[in-house]
This record gives structure tokens, C-alpha cells and sequence, in this order.
């Protein structure tokens, strides 16, 4: 069972795949393989953990976490109003969009993250303009076609000018094609996001907030290997091939190999990674992954947490039950702000917040994220009006330059010409020690650059 402070630390939400795309096959320069080696019993996880003291890595520069003296502390005068929104008054409406309901859930949690925010700018405030705010919400849940109809709901009604999206693959491409409003996205789960003339991602989408990985490991690590394992799946193929590109700008070899969805023993495709000899090893999965990628790692004796880097989708209570009480002692990126962060300034009001709510699943990384969101639409909306066309909200989207709630310091929007939309390409690092405790390993990275 997941222990009883780690439990606290969670609350008992789930924490889901934060960065899960829809991708293609992998390819890179440096060799890249597929492995479909037997299935062997797991290895035992009950002992207590390896020591992870040793380390390669130097002590970060700036220790303080989110967005530092940027961060959003106080949410009434980043949001423009106070108390209760009149209920008198026509709601505001902002359409929601996530996919969730189906076999495949990239963010479920996301919607928890979204009503949150909604109830508290109700309550606390002011609403937009004194409006209460609703959401006309539309979910995606097993069908490509899906993406059609929720672009027809939310499109056709006058009343929504702005979508708030959580985290979509499946119906995106379909969405955006019969879609003509503003669409404001927390992290961007595909690629098509980021090229939509309509969109904003605030945090930063796969492509892009991976690539620091390959800056961590030349700056921080001082790695001149790296060795990455994934399942050859559709949900994160693309993330993987972002890894190995941001490995490649920073002139650090990396060895890719893919395995196959349901493979159990990883220890096959960990070898033919030279995980054992890496200077950085990148396990890189869906929660459902995790605890096999972590045998693997213990069984061949790579236990150093700072070397071993993935994605912040292995921080889920399922994860932590089938390794026998705590998450891999590894060391994690994130785009967002990182719950129970102590360095981080606008933590302890987003916890005092989500205490007062009793928002159980608050340390999810959606929920941080999609709280977030739907906060900088409400300060934008407030800001432009609640009569603004869809064009003036998309415009003041595009020019905001932050900070976001619980996100980077500071946003700029339309950097990446093929991918105008996207706002955010750093994350942080954190090394994970056990017991809800997290350390610092690098501030805000970009990245990697010549």
C-alpha cells in the first residue's frame, strides 16, 4: 500500500500521463532499435531503497522553485476582481474540451483542475466583470470524429467566445479543422496545437518541453551518453523522438530503443540501450509502464536518481502501490509548478486554496495545469471584457506574456514560427528522495542551444 504521508502528499487523486502524445515512429541519427525480448518474473521491490546519494550532478544556481519573484501569489488581483460573481447577472461562458470517458484518458484529471478554478473565481473573484462563469464542456472520448462534434457544439453557440482545453490526442486534428474561436490550451499533447493560428498553449507542448532534457543532460549531468527505453505506442512515440532530438542538440549521443506495448521484462531493451554504461538514462512511459521501466532499472543495479530522468508520468499512487509504497527514485521534469514545492512562492496559496476546496486530486499535475489555464483566461477575459470578440480575446492570448498561474516565469508566444502557438519551452527539474520529498536539481531550462 502507498504510504500514509506519501498518501497525504497525494491526496487520492491520480496522477496521469502529463505529456502523452499522439506520435509517429521514432527516428534520430543516433541508432534507434525495437526490442520484443520474453517475459520474466519482476524483480522483487519490497527491500528498502538503493542509496541514491551518489551524484554527477552540480548544485543548481537558483534554488527557487515556479516562477520565482514572478510567481502568482495573489490570485484576486491576477484574476481583477473580488467576493462573489452576481448571480443576477448572464454567465460567461467558456467552452471545455478534454478527452476523457474512454479506453484511452490522456488527462481526466484535467476537468477536476478546470471546475476548480471556475468555483473558486466564482466565489472569491468576482467572476468576469462581476459575471458568474460556467462551463459548456465537451468531452472526446473513443472516436476521431468526436473532435467534430464538440468543434459544432462549442462553435455554434454565440455565447462562447473562448475554449479552455485539458489534454486532447484523439479528435484534434478534426477539432481544429471545423473550429473558428480561440482556443487557450494548458500542455499540448500533439503537435497540431502548436501550429494552430487560433490556439495558445500556455505551457508548452511535448515537442518542446522535453527538449531542456537534452540540456539538463549537457549542462547538469555533463553527460556525453544517454540511453532512452519507450513503448512503441501511439500515446508517446513523439515524446520519445523529441528526447532524442533535444539529446542530439546537445551533442550528447543517445541510444533509442522501442519495445513493445505489454512487455513486461524491460530488461532486454535497457541493455540494448546501454543503460548500464550511460552517462543519463531516460525511461520514458505512460504510468502503465512505470513500475515495469523501475524493476528494470533496480535489477540491473542503475539506481543513481539524478542520472535516471523521465517525464513527471510515473508520479501516480499506482505507480508508487506496485513498487511497494513510494514513486522511482528518480528525477523528474516538469513544465508546470511542482506540488509541495517549498521553493516555490505560489505553492502555499494553490494548497491552501485546494485545501479550502478539498480538492483531493490537486497534486496532479492536469489539475495544476488546467487550474492554471482557466485562471489566465478569466484575468484575460477581465481584462478585454466580457463583450470581446473572438478576435480581441485571441489577440490578448497571443500578447500575454505572463506570468501564468503555477506556470514559467514568462511566456513568448509565437517564438517558434512552425509552431506559433506554443508560449513555454522550459521545465525544472526535481530529484524525488522518497516520502513526498522532492530536491531541486536545475531551475528553469531552455532548450539546448550551440
Amino acid at each position: 500500500m502507498v504510504s500514509q504521508s506519501l498518501r497525504g502528499w497525494l491526496g487520492v487523486g491520480a496522477v496521469v500521463a502529463m505529456l502523452a502524445v499522439a506520435g509517429c515512429g521514432s527516428s534520430d541519427d543516433d541508432s534507434s532499435t525495437s526490442s520484443a525480448s520474453t517475459a520474466a518474473a519482476p524483480a522483487d521491490t519490497s527491500e528498502a531503497p538503493a542509496d541514491t546519494t551518489a551524484s554527477t550532478t552540480e548544485e543548481p544556481s537558483d534554488d527557487t522553485g515556479g516562477a520565482g519573484e514572478e510567481s502568482v501569489t495573489d490570485y484576486a488581483a491576477y484574476v481583477g476582481g473580488s467576493g462573489k460573481a452576481d448571480p443576477s447577472k448572464p454567465p460567461v461562458k467558456i467552452g471545455w474540451v478534454n478527452q476523457q470517458g474512454g479506453q484511452e484518458v490522456i488527462g481526466a484529471a484535467a476537468t477536476d483542475g478546470a471546475d476548480f478554478a471556475v468555483k473558486a473565481i466564482n466565489d472569491l473573484y468576482g467572476g468576469i466583470d462581476g459575471h458568474p462563469v460556467e462551463l459548456m464542456k465537451c468531452f472526446i472520448k473513443s472516436a476521431e470524429e468526436e473532435g467534430t462534434t464538440c468543434a459544432q457544439k462549442l462553435g455554434n453557440d454565440p455565447d462562447v467566445k473562448v475554449i479552455d482545453m485539458g489534454g486532447v490526442a484523439l479528435g484534434i486534428q478534426s477539432f481544429y479543422s471545423s473550429i473558428d474561436k480561440p482556443v487557450i490550451t494548458g500542455v499540448a499533447v500533439t503537435p497540431v496545437d502548436g501550429a494552430q493560428d487560433w490556439a495558445t498553449v500556455l505551457f508548452g507542448d511535448a515537442t518542446h518541453v522535453l527538449g531542456p532534457m537534452g540540456t539538463y543532460a549537457r549542462d547538469v549531468l555533463k553527460a556525453s551518453s544517454s540511453s532512452l527505453i519507450y513503448p512503441n505506442t501511439s500515446g508517446v512515440r513523439e515524446g520519445a523522438q523529441a528526447i532524442q532530438a533535444a539529446m542530439k542538440g546537445a551533442g550528447v549521443q543517445n541510444k533509442a530503443v522501442a519495445y513493445s506495448q505489454g512487455q513486461t521484462d524491460l530488461v532486454g531493451p535497457l541493455t540494448a540501450s546501454n543503460a548500464q554504461s550511460a552517462d543519463m538514462v531516460v525511461p520514458y512511459s505512460d504510468a502503465s509502464g512505470c513500475v515495469n521501466q523501475a524493476k528494470a532499472l533496480k535489477q540491473l543495479g542503475i539506481t543513481d536518481a539524478k542520472k535516471i530522468v523521465s517525464a513527471p508520468l510515473c508520479l501516480n499512487p499506482d505507480v508508487a502501490a506496485g513498487l511497494g509504497g513510494d514513486f522511482p527514485l528518480w528525477t523528474y521534469s516538469i513544465a508546470s509548478s511542482l506540488y509541495g514545492d517549498p521553493s516555490d512562492p505560489s505553492m502555499a496559496e494553490y494548497m491552501k486554496l485546494a485545501d479550502q476546496y478539498k480538492i483531493e486530486a490537486a497534486p496532479d499535475p492536469w489539475v495544476i495545469v488546467s487550474f492554471g489555464v482557466v485562471m489566465t483566461t478569466a484575468k484575460i477575459l477581465n481584462e478585454v471584457g466580457p463583450d470581446a470578440s473572438p478576435d480581441q480575446i485571441l489577440e490578448a492570448a497571443r500578447n500575454f506574456t505572463g506570468p501564468v498561474v503555477l506556470g514559467a516565469p514568462e511566456l513568448q508566444c509565437g517564438k517558434y514560427p512552425d509552431a506559433p502557438a506554443i508560449c513555454n519551452d522550459r521545465a525544472q527539474f526535481f530529484t524525488y528522495a522518497g516520502e513526498g520529498k522532492f530536491d531541486k536539481a536545475a531551475s528553469w531550462l531552455s532548450q539546448p542551444t550551440d
